[in-house]
């Protein structure tokens, strides 16, 4: 179980992060974290990973019973499309070394992964206000908060 760190020890990892993980789920929410991002990586020379986690597509019943295998076609089709959406969020990062990856799976587990793959010292995330505090009792925040190892910033979404 990660540990909670004094505030000191907090404030430093936050203001001397390097590589930084940064989840988004195509929303304007998820998306309000990035202008911070863009200034800490600027002063830090961080450079910025971008993630977007897809939920596995599974197999579809036709109307007449029949089963339809299509999830290899549509995991690609998938790809592409947060792909695009990826670039779209580098445009809002101009000046930070960015990368971009799409992985497919269960939000929480994946970002934690992905946080150990690419070595983040810090995942930067928010919160939608719309009930956020529910959210934060069951969401992928709050698992992130329970499970990773990685310092995670939690931003109030704009």
């Amino acid at each position: 179980m990660p540990r909670a760190l004094p505030s000191k020890e907090r404030k430093e990892v936050i203001l001397m992060a390097k590589r930084i993980l940064v989840p988004l789920d195509r929303s304007d929410a998820a998306q309000s974290v990035l202008p911070l991002v863009a200034d800490m990586a600027r002063s830090n020379g961080a450079t910025v990973r971008l993630l977007h986690v897809a939920p596995i597509p599974r197999e579809r019943v036709t109307d007449d019973g029949r089963l339809v295998a299509y999830a290899s076609q549509e995991m690609e089709r998938i790809e592409f499309d947060r792909r695009e959406y990826l670039k779209t969020a580098e445009a809002e990062l101009e000046g930070v070394p960015v990368e971009s990856v799409v992985r497919f799976g269960s939000p929480a587990r994946e970002i934690i992964v992905e946080a150990d793959a690419f070595g983040a010292d810090l995942i930067a995330v928010t919160g939608r206000r719309r009930g956020w505090f529910r959210q934060m009792l069951g969401g992928v925040v709050a698992k992130l908060f329970r499970r990773s190892d990685v310092p995670v910033l939690l931003l109030a979404a704009r």
